[in-house]
């Protein structure tokens, strides 16, 4: 696939549906949950979604809900993106994964690469985008002062369909010091994917493949001297200066730990769906034989889950509300202490999440439903495997508490 490099008429790229909504957009993204349940194996065998999803969804606008506007994107707020994503994984947890960790990355790369990068970027329309925060491969100087890329970067979720890679390495320092951690963005005709997801224990849809560059090309303005988490918006951001919009100008570490959440709420719903369908169907198994939408402990167990869910969702949409809020006040309002208190809501609703499952919905659901293949197995596997992302067992459980209290005390 070779990436289209020419630079979009500044001011006069429209999006293909100029008056498209984000109430519409959401609701196309509800009115695809039924073909996403359906295809929940088929995704699974194949390690990412099919060829006509992905075409029904570029044709829906989702890769373009955060491509700015001038680049032909509908620059929507994060809140409507994040919406659609519980949503996909709602029908399907890989889906929604694959989906999410593509398109998410046009927030990242219209706030933090300067003009002449994004032109180059986002000429190509859609923008599906993998990124990966561990550094890995070798970045060598060209002759013309650009960069040579040599690698394999894992776990880079939405590789199958992206137009772009967001990655980490690191660069050579001088005789006796570090080596300092450099973010790249490359398009896709300077690497290719490897056929090698789909033996994990959940998540075996979400395109999660490795990519491999050999001798890749890029050009210095595609190169930033930085990591994606330690990224500071303490001045105002280059995509605040081009787009004159403040969503642009947000911390990118609080902003990864909402995908995870906005993930985690939609897999969780899925499973209260698949019980509430169990609720209805089926009886309980001892006597006095009910309904099991009659049956008490029934109740209690759904009535457990479906708070913890609801909790979730409404932390999620507040920290959000919260992300939102700060980049309106300025890039001075994402301290380290708020950014990390973002991220700590996050990890609760992560935690509500996989205990509406884990706890209430997985154990009484009855054996038959959790058989491999049934849709309760599968939400559990793919919260199982969620449980080991970095983002979550690294991040939110243990930097999050760290971090947060050496902010507050002022011991950074």
């Amino acid at each position: 696939m070779t990436v289209n490099m020419t630079a979009p008429t500044h001011g006069l790229s429209r999006p293909p549906e100029p008056d498209l909504t984000p109430a519409e957009v959401i609701a196309r993204a509800e009115a695809m949950i039924p073909m996403l349940l359906a295809r929940q194996a088929e995704t699974e065998e194949r390690t990412y979604y099919a060829q006509d999803t992905h075409d029904e969804f570029a044709r829906a606008g989702f890769y373009r809900i955060l491509v700015p506007r001038r680049y032909g994107g509908y620059e929507f707020g994060i809140d409507t993106f994040m919406r659609v994503v519980t949503t996909l994984a709602r029908g399907c947890p890989s889906t929604g994964w694959m989906f999410c960790l593509g398109a998410v990355h046009a927030v990242v790369t219209a706030t933090i690469f300067e003009e002449r990068a994004q032109d180059e970027i986002f000429g190509v329309g859609d923008f599906i985008c993998p990124a990966t925060v561990i550094p890995s491969g070798t970045a060598q100087r060209s002759a013309d002062g650009g960069w040579v890329l040599n690698g394999t970067w894992s776990y880079c979720s939405g590789a199958p369909y992206a137009t772009h890679f967001l990655g980490h390495t690191l660069i050579a320092a001088d005789e006796g010091q570090e080596p300092t951690p450099a973010l790249f963005i490359v398009p896709r005709d300077q690497w290719r994917y490897l056929d090698d997801w789909g033996q994990q224990l959940g998540l075996k849809g979400s395109g999660s493949h490795s990519i491999v560059i050999e001798n890749g090309y890029v050009p210095e303005h595609f190169v930033l001297d930085t990591h994606m988490s330690m990224y500071t918006v303490s001045d105002e951001t280059p995509g605040v200066r081009l787009h004159d919009n403040p969503q642009y100008g947000g911390g990118p570490l609080s902003f990864m730990m909402l995908e995870s959440a906005a993930l985690a709420v939609g897999i969780a719903q899925g499973g209260l769906d698949a019980y509430a369908d169990l609720m209805r169907s089926r009886t309980t198994s001892f006597p006095p034989i009910l309904p099991r939408t009659e049956d008490p402990d029934y109740q209690i167990w759904y009535g457990e889950a479906a708070g913890r869910l609801v909790t979730a969702e409404a932390a999620l949409l507040g920290a959000i509300q919260q992300w939102t809020d700060l980049c309106a006040q300025g890039p001075a309002a994402f301290t380290k202490e708020r950014e990390w208190l973002i991220a700590t809501i996050c990890r609760e609703v992560v935690r509500l999440s996989w205990q509406a499952v884990e706890k209430y919905i997985f154990p009484t659901a009855g054996s038959s439903a959790v058989r491999h293949g049934q849709r309760i197995e599968r939400i559990w596997r793919d919260l199982s495997m969620m449980q080991s992302h970095a983002g979550i067992s690294i991040v939110m459980n243990t930097m999050a508490n760290r971090e947060l209290t050496r902010a507050r005390f002022g011991l950074e």
